[in-house]
């Protein structure tokens, strides 16, 4: 199956079902016929968008919303514990498993001053273009991560 297609699928399939997370998306993607490596489907969750949002019955996966603003703020902001820097870089800490998901958010907010992120299970490396934007850096993932 072409990724357009399996892509066009998850959407579906978030828009049809409750999916609390990955695991399950992959299940109901094997029902519908669609077998997907777990490192396929993290890549296509993270190039759609697909965030992992709290609503009345615990967490579920949810596409973004039409506005890219409008993100889940609240939800990123709770997963991230802290955030340091030294002089070349920042270091976003989050919940475990979550670092992805919080990297993802950063990158979507497309700010010039960020170089790029690298995610890992419960860390998020935020490159600045320049070292010397790193506070101008910081004060704007937290404005993004925080205000409601």
């Amino acid at each position: 199956m072409h990724k357009q297609a399996r892509q066009m699928k998850i959407k579906e399939i978030l828009n049809l079902h409750e999916v609390g997370n990955q695991h399950d998306l992959l299940r109901l993607l094997d029902e519908n016929g669609i077998k997907v490596a777990q490192a396929t489907l993290s890549r296509d969750c993270s190039e759609l968008g697909i965030v992992r949002s709290r609503g009345l019955k615990g967490y579920r996966l949810a596409l973004p919303e039409d506005n890219p603003g409008n993100i889940i703020k609240g939800l990123v902001g709770v997963e991230v514990l802290s955030i340091h820097s030294n002089e070349t870089a920042i270091i976003v800490r989050t919940l475990p498993g979550r670092a992805h998901g919080v990297g993802s958010f950063i990158d979507q907010l497309k700010n010039p001053m960020i170089l790029g992120t690298i995610a890992g299970d419960d860390t998020v490396l935020v490159i600045p273009v320049s070292v010397s934007q790193i506070s101008q850096v910081i004060s704007y993932i937290q404005e993004n991560l925080f205000k409601n």
